[in-house]
């Protein structure tokens, strides 16, 4: 299973982002929102309720000058984060996002301050790592 250990981020389209956070790291939509041409996608985890991730696009909630500036930072990486999910099988989840098309930023290695963890970069750039439980 997984935890999510951040809880917000930005992508252009939700729709993208649903293959990656549903998809691929397996959490389920708890809640799917438009309103004044703005979407906010939540999506949370089985046995965590109360815990979840919100997506939704860079000027929902945010002045249009606001957006396009988080949205040129998160397009060259510079963006909030990274965003960290544990995974007790980080293998599995590597290979389910990379066979689904997901930017690998770091395949999966130990890393010498402790965890096994991979990263990529989910369809808005958003930078996104995995560790292993």
């Amino acid at each position: 299973g997984f935890t999510v250990t951040e809880k917000a981020r930005v992508c252009r389209d939700a729709d993208d982002a649903l293959a990656f956070y549903r998809d691929g790291l397996g959490l389920e939509i708890v809640n799917d929102v438009a309103y004044d041409g703005h979407r906010w996608v939540s999506f949370g985890l089985a046995g965590q309720p109360g815990l979840s991730l919100v997506i939704s696009d860079p000027t929902a909630g945010r002045s249009p000058e606001d957006g396009d500036a988080l949205q040129r930072l998160v397009v060259k990486g510079s963006g909030p984060g990274p965003y960290v999910f544990a995974t007790d099988d980080l293998d599995a989840t590597f290979e389910r996002l990379r066979a689904a098309g997901a930017e690998v930023l770091q395949e999966p290695i130990a890393q010498d301050w402790g965890p096994r963890d991979c990263a990529f970069r989910d369809p808005a750039g958003n930078h996104v790592r995995i560790n292993q439980t």
